[in-house]
């Protein structure tokens, strides 16, 4: 496993690899790794001859300090799980003044209104924030493909629509949320959760699916006070939202079409900690 802290010298390492015509996937991640995590790096290696993992916490996507402080820092345990996957990987660990130099602000982007619900309405230039740091890393690996999980589903179609509005020549693979035996979908944060709490967080998962069997008779709006209702009663959560949506767009469902794909979006506070989840409707 080679792992590269310069821009410099990873571009440099990945140049020789261009020249024989290599095809190179790239999963970014902010560390912390878990299952879900794998599962991109498995994906990306079934389809690319040469894999960069990155690991950056980014600031500029943190609308709160203290969420930044909290992240968990790991890099040690993260190599040591990624070798376990392949030692062949890239691993790219930039610091913050590697990537963004003394200008840690984000750049200003047009999402056509992705950004503008959801995680957008509640985090504040969260996405530009995303987006910023993906496309510094694009611009320093060239990758072919990159790979992205669904759990994060509105960040999935704010990174494609980077690549429509700035033309890269990057496919951007979307791959299912990986989920823990009770079905509370895996992310870093899940960590901060004792293991009591974070047994009952599976309801989350669980009110997802019921939303969807109710969604085959009932209409958007109903599902959605279900939800409200259902999560009244659990003094221990606290729902921030819960959307229901158009899948390509991100709009809101005023009457359902048979040629539509939808989705349900939800976030949710356990014991201070921000979960979310989603999941297909049809």
């Amino acid at each position: 496993m080679l792992l590269f802290s310069s821009k410099k010298e990873l571009i440099a390492h990945l140049a020789t690899l261009k020249n024989t015509s290599t095809a190179v996937g790239l999963v970014p991640t902010m560390g912390a790794l878990h299952k879900g995590h794998l599962s991109l790096v498995k994906k990306a290696i079934s389809e690319t001859k040469t894999v960069v993992v990155s690991i950056f916490v980014n600031p500029t996507q943190f609308d709160n300090k203290d969420d930044l402080k909290k992240y968990p820092d790991t890099l040690d345990a993260d190599l040591e799980y990624l070798k376990k996957v392949s030692d062949e990987l890239i691993v790219f660990t930039p610091s913050v003044t590697e990537l963004y130099s003394n200008n840690i602000s984000s750049k200003e982007y047009d999402f056509d209104g992705l950004d503008e619900t959801m995680e957008g309405e509640f985090r504040s230039n969260h996405f530009l924030g995303v987006a910023t740091v993906v496309e510094k890393l694009f611009s320093i690996v060239k990758p072919n493909k990159a790979y992205f999980g669904e759990k994060d589903f509105q960040q999935l179609l704010i990174i494609k629509k980077l690549i429509k509005k700035t033309n890269m020549p990057i496919e951007i693979i979307g791959c299912p949320i990986v989920r823990e035996p009770h079905g509370l979908a895996m992310s870093s944060r899940n960590e901060r959760l004792p293991k009591g709490i974070r047994v009952k967080a599976s309801c989350i998962y669980e009110t997802l699916l019921a939303a969807k069997k109710l969604f085959g008779t009932k209409s958007a709006t109903n599902v959605m006070n279900w939800v409200k209702n259902k999560f009244d009663k659990q003094p221990e959560f606290e729902l921030e939202y819960i959307k229901i949506a158009d899948q390509d767009t991100l709009g809101p469902v005023k009457r359902k079409q048979k040629n539509k794909k939808y989705r349900a979006f939800i976030a949710v506070y356990v014991n201070g900690v921000r979960l979310i989840d989603n999941i297909a409707l049809n």
